[in-house]
């Protein structure tokens, strides 16, 4: 297999609707709690929110996001490796 078709087939299932969904459900969830984790003292309110922070938070929630989309796509290629 080429690897321009290599990285179309994993494109194409990263950017399938259930992968999507997947990802943006995992990314809602984690995301929230490692935002409440990580920035508690904003949402108490002993902080601001600066461009900085505001940077900092959506990074992580994308990470959950990438995390599953890549574990995702992997998954699958390695299912359709293995099927007969």
């Amino acid at each position: 297999m080429r690897e321009a078709s290599k990285w179309t087939i994993w494109l194409k299932l990263a950017l399938e609707p259930r992968t999507i969904r997947r990802g943006l459900a995992y990314a809602a969830v984690v995301g929230a709690i490692l935002v409440t984790i990580n920035h508690f003292e904003l949402l108490i309110g002993e902080a601001e929110l600066t461009p900085s922070r505001l940077v900092k938070i959506a990074l992580t929630v994308v990470v959950p996001y990438l995390v599953s989309t890549f574990s995702s796509v992997g998954a699958q290629l390695a299912h359709e490796r293995t099927e007969p």
